[in-house]
């Protein structure tokens, strides 16, 4: 088999979403920057080139804005359902029973095998990889939000206000809970919807002859 096609066999699900992400993110940044210099050019200034709407608040708060709450989606659901369960999931560990899932044969991951507080770090990496994900999504939301408010109270000749009291006040805050309670809405969804439904060779989903009460996938 040639590399590529050993690539597409071992890594197609990761290929395929990093196109979709890349292809969204582009055209977001396309009509953005459109969408952005009209307003700019309505209220009188000067319209940003495209390199420069990269760096502008606008951008940056659009698209940590969304990051921030998926980080937090994963992270909160990596710690969740370490305790919790849904009875009839798929996406929950059995109600009774152990909590390690089973371990293939093959070579340890070497923080496994060097042990001590690299084993302690390795534990819980998954979580401490989201959380960190999302404080560095969280302060560049916030510099964006920050920025963008800026920019938009000097073009209509108002006072500009300072970060702190841009994170202290609500406009800050409705951006960032109307994306974390969708977010949360939709991992609720899934937790709850694969206790009645199926989707054939999904591994989100039981197997479409599972009975309700089965949980996990």
């Amino acid at each position: 088999m040639n590399p590529i096609a050993r690539l597409w066999r071992n890594c197609s699900l990761s290929l395929v979403l990093l196109t979709c992400f890349l292809l969204a993110l582009v055209a977001q940044v396309l009509v953005g920057h459109a969408v952005d210099n009209q307003d700019v050019v309505e209220a009188g200034g000067q319209p940003l080139t495209l390199l420069q709407y990269l760096g502008s608040g606008h951008f940056m708060e659009a698209t940590f804005e969304n990051w921030e709450s998926e980080f937090l989606q994963m992270a909160m659901y990596v710690v969740l359902t370490v305790r919790l369960r849904q009875r009839g999931s798929a996406e929950s560990r059995p109600v009774e029973g152990g909590t390690d899932a089973t371990v293939e044969p093959g070579p340890q991951p070497w923080p496994v095998r060097a042990g001590g507080v690299w084993l302690w770090l390795y534990r819980r990496s998954l979580l401490l990889a989201f959380g960190a994900l999302f404080a560095a999504s969280f302060v560049l939301h916030l510099i964006g939000s920050w920025r963008a408010a800026v920019d938009q109270r000097l073009l209509e000749g108002k006072p500009v206000v300072g970060w702190l009291d841009w994170l202290c006040g609500a406009e800050f805050w409705f951006e960032s809970f109307q994306n974390w309670q969708s977010e949360f809405l939709a991992v609720l969804a899934l937790v709850l919807l694969t206790i009645w439904l199926r989707q054939d060779g999904s591994p989100q989903s039981k197997p479409v002859a599972a009975p309700n009460r089965q949980t996990g996938a």
